[in-house]
């Protein structure tokens, strides 16, 4: 073997790890976890290719007093996540309406076959 098949192979090896690593962390690395609570908007299978379990829950707050009048609005903050497992898809299809609370895992992007969100809920924490 000669020192420039050498250089090639190795120069292709790198270039392979440094794809696949990418590849890892932008769609496999769970960048955070957290809790999302409020009134579950819907959720629906839907897709082309890849049907997914989408989801939308609906969460309301205040917004502080504005200084020119000095007062309080509400404001609601629509959080779109997708499901992977039917199990919990199901669960939640039937709770439609009514105040949640749900897990989920942010990953740095979304895959096809995963959801069209970012956002992945895995587990229900309590539905009121």
């Amino acid at each position: 073997m000669g020192l420039k098949t050498k250089i090639i192979g190795i120069v292709t090896s790198v270039i392979l790890l440094a794809v696949l690593g990418f590849f890892f962390f932008r769609y496999y690395f769970v960048f955070g976890e957290g809790v999302k609570a409020g009134e579950l908007n819907q959720v629906m299978y839907k897709g082309y290719v890849f049907k997914t379990y989408e989801g939308r829950l609906i969460q309301a707050g205040f917004r502080g007093a504005s200084s020119s009048k000095g007062t309080v609005t509400m404001e609601s903050y629509v959080f779109e996540f997708s499901v992977e497992d039917k199990a919990v898809a199901d669960s939640l299809m039937r709770c439609s309406g009514k105040s949640v609370e749900l897990h989920y895992k942010e990953y740095l992007g979304a895959l096809p076959w995963r959801g069209q969100q970012k956002y992945v809920v895995d587990k229900i924490l309590s539905v009121n």
